[in-house]
């Protein structure tokens, strides 16, 4: 069988960074090739990259956001590639801005189908959240790491809440270790 761990894939990481300064966001709309700028319908400037793919919210306070990244390296690629273009319309960056990762969502697969409704007996309610009605999904929140699983009856996992990639290997290991004891999982792991 297939060790859970091998399966965790990177979804999206989430970061954001600053430049220190406020931008003029019609003005960079008009000189950022590519940029998408609507105020009414979102206050900041959306910037696409293509290699690696992700898009920076640039916002009015000189904040921005990176999302849709595939790893930290794509994210600090991405921006760097952002912090190039604003610097070629003449606007200060410094050159080394400290970029902070906000989430990392991560899916992963245990290979077996999950009896949720006991597993969020055997978990207890305080960790848990399960309303077959409203969602599919189990949501087990973990203090250690501090993220949240997404449990699916495929068995299929979607992590988030972590800053870094190995808060998914702890947390698969939590799971696995967790819904074992409850003679929950089949698998030897």
């Amino acid at each position: 069988m297939t060790d859970p761990k091998d399966t965790i894939n990177i979804e999206n990481v989430v970061a954001s960074t600053g430049i220190g300064q406020e931008l003029d966001l019609q003005s960079v709309a008009m000189d950022l090739e590519g940029a998408d700028y609507d105020p009414e319908q979102f206050p900041g400037l959306v910037y696409r990259t293509q290699e690696p793919k992700s898009a920076a919210l640039i916002f009015r306070s000189g904040k921005i956001v990176c999302t849709g990244a595939k790893s930290t390296d794509d994210v600090h690629e991405s921006l760097e590639i952002v912090f190039d273009k604003l610097r070629e319309l003449q606007i200060p960056v410094d050159d080394d801005p400290e970029i902070t990762v906000q989430n990392i969502v991560t899916s992963a697969d245990l290979g077996e189908n999950l009896n949720l409704n006991a597993i969020a007996i055997g978990l207890g309610l305080e960790n848990i959240e399960y309303e077959p009605e409203q969602f599919p999904g189990l949501v087990y929140r973990l203090d250690e790491p501090s993220v949240v699983a997404l449990l699916f009856g495929s068995g299929k996992l979607v992590i988030t809440g972590g800053k870094q990639p190995t808060d998914a290997e702890a947390a698969v290991d939590v799971i696995i270790s967790r819904l074992s004891e409850l003679g929950l999982l089949n698998g030897s792991f």
